[in-house]
Formats: structure tokens, sequence, C-alpha cells
């Protein structure tokens, strides 16, 4: 499942890849007291199978008034639908559909920079990067991940930036002027099933390890001083438990000024009333505080959460402390600029344990 990061026809819509062989829009209502999703679009891919990942064009912050708004769509058995939505029409309709993977594709994505250009995964091993004004014909065919590639992410905030994962276990970091080797490979000790640029920090790159956990990585080394991998951040494991998703909360905090009174928990110092409340974030709880992980050990902080040893605190679940620290959380750009980036919201879902755990990762 996806947003779509501009409006259609008033609405914000949702964007779902389903089992059963479709891809969905939903719609997103509000009436008095609660939002809602509404069908509103669906397509059927041509063969039988499962839609196993979808992209929208929109990825970067902004579109120009005459770009079409498109999705991209793969499934089990290797193909690649190219969608593009009608705003005003019947919603979902077929550009493309073409051959891309001997075996299940499991990734599409866009480049978010030029959305004529989409890359693609699959359980063959092979990366592949499509002009989607010429297909079937790939522009590139990469062999460098040696096992089925299932993530793919443009970075939004650089142009010619994209990052993989694979079973293999790395990340790669790439140019995308030149796919024939990539800027950095960072070993990740769990194969790669998910990958979430920061929204805001744009060196920060988030990674689903499934039995390696989450991990985050700083990139900014490999990309302007070309260091052969990336730092290492953060690194946390779930005992029994395999992380299939991430991503990171589009909520960030800033500190409130002496000055300035505290709003109560649940509302927003925002222009929108009815914006997101700040305890619908913090009742998130998991199941109880999960043990330190192999790879960096954790010690208890004094405040109830974790500390990672090389810096940074992880904590779940995220707690009313935080709003007796006279920090904020806010979802609207009025206080962008003053907003404290060293401490940031992220979720991961895992398999066997079936919990949604929330985060509050204190980088400074």
């Amino acid at each position: 499942m996806k947003w779509c990061h501009v409006p259609v026809g008033g609405h914000a819509l949702l964007g779902v890849a389903d089992a059963g062989g479709s891809v969905e829009l939903l719609r997103l209502v509000r009436s008095e007291n609660s939002y809602t999703l509404e069908p509103f679009s669906r397509f059927a891919l041509e063969k039988r199978g499962l839609a196993l990942s979808l992209d929208w064009s929109t990825g970067k912050a902004g579109r120009a008034s005459d770009q079409p708004l498109k999705l991209i769509s793969s499934d089990s058995n290797g193909q690649l639908s190219l969608l593009k939505v009608s705003e005003a029409g019947p919603g979902l309709q077929a550009v493309a559909t073409w051959q891309a993977h001997h075996f299940e594709a499991w990734i599409a994505a866009f480049n978010y920079w030029q959305t004529e250009v989409v890359y693609s995964g699959g359980d063959d091993g092979l990366l592949k990067g499509w002009d989607t004004r010429t297909p079937p014909t790939s522009v590139f065919t990469s062999r460098r991940h040696s096992m089925g590639v299932c993530s793919i992410q443009s970075s939004p905030h650089q142009e010619n930036v994209l990052a993989t994962g694979s079973y293999d276990e790395h990340v790669l970091l790439w140019d995308t002027r030149n796919m024939k080797q990539p800027l950095a490979d960072t070993p990740v000790q769990g194969g790669v099933w998910r990958l979430k640029w920061h929204p805001f920090r744009r060196h920060l790159l988030l990674a689903a390890c499934v039995h390696g956990g989450f991990k985050v990585l700083n990139c900014q080394r490999a990309v302007e001083e070309k260091q052969e991998a990336c730092t290492v951040a953060l690194s946390h494991i779930l005992p029994n438990a395999l992380v299939y998703g991430v991503d990171w909360s589009w909520l960030y905090f800033h500190r409130l000024p002496q000055a300035q009174p505290l709003f109560p928990l649940g509302s927003f110092p925002c222009s929108d009333p009815g914006a997101k409340t700040a305890d619908v974030v913090c009742n998130l709880k998991v199941k109880g505080q999960s043990p330190a992980s192999s790879s960096d050990p954790l010690v208890d902080d004094g405040e109830g959460g974790t500390k990672l040893q090389g810096g940074g605190r992880l904590k779940a679940p995220c707690g009313s402390r935080l709003h007796a620290s006279r920090l904020q959380i806010c979802d609207c750009d009025l206080y962008l600029e003053a907003a404290n980036f060293d401490i940031n919201l992220l979720a991961t879902c895992s398999f066997y344990d079936h919990v949604l755990h929330l985060w509050k990762w204190d980088s400074s």
C-alpha cells in the first residue's frame, strides 16, 4: 500500500496491490467525525497471479501541472504494468504491460526525477531499467546482486541516487547515470525486503532486513565522498521475528519556545484543527520491550528506553514523557524550520510475532 503524495480530485488516494491480482485505488473521504476509505478504481492484471508491488510517479515533492499521474505495478508472473490515473474520468487505465523477469517481479519503482524511467527487480536476481515510452526493451540489466532483487527506491531528495536491496543481504547505492558499478555496497546481515528514504533527512535510508531486523544507513559519505559502504547509524534485531515492513513517519518534532504554552496532548499548533493528533501516535503500544540486538548492544538509558553504544537512543513505545519535555509533534509546514530532526518516528512490522512497532529514535 502506498499513498499518492498529491491530492486527486480533492482527495488523498491510497494505492493497493493485492494477492487477487489487482491494483486498487481507495479514496480517503472525511465524514463528520472520522475518515473512511472508499473504493475509487480497480485494475485487474492481464494474467492470473499476485500483484506484488506498486509505486506512484509522485515520490518527489512537487509535480508539474502537465505531468501525468502514473502507477507502476509488478506481479508474480514477472510482468510490469504501467497505469495512468485520470483525475476526472474512470480512474485507472492501462498504458502498457510487458514481460520484465523470468520469475516473480518482486518490486517496481519510478525514477522520481525522470518519471518515464522505471526500475524493476526480480527473483531471477536481475535489476533492470526501462524507458516506458519504448517497452519492452530494457535500458540496462544489472547482475550485481547475487540473489533476488526485492526492494528499490529512488531518492526523493537527490537526483541520480537509487537504492536497491536483495536476498543477498546487501544494500547497493547507485548513480543512475552509471549503472555498471554501484557507488556503495553495504552488507546488512539479512535479506532486504524494504527500503525507505527519510522524508526530510536526505542521507538517511531505512531498511527492513527480515531476520537481520531493521537498520538505518547514513549514505552521506557514500554519495559525497565515494565511501565504499554506507555508515550503519542504527541496527536493531527483533528476536523470533522477521522484519518485512518499515517506514518513516512524516510527523516531526519541534521544540516549543519557553514563552509558548504547552498544547494539550491530542492538539496541534497547526492551521488545521482536524489534523492528526499526538495521542494517536503515542497510543500505539508494542508487546513489551525488545531484547538487545546481538550486533549493537543496547543499554537502559534510565528513561525507559534503550541506548545504542555507538550513540543515539531507541525507545518503544512512544510515551507522554515527550510532551513534558516541551517537544511538540506536528504534521504541517508551519514549524518545519524549527523542527528537531534528531528525533525521528519510525515503524516496523514483522512476521511470526505479528506486531507493529512504533519507535522513537533520538540520533543526537
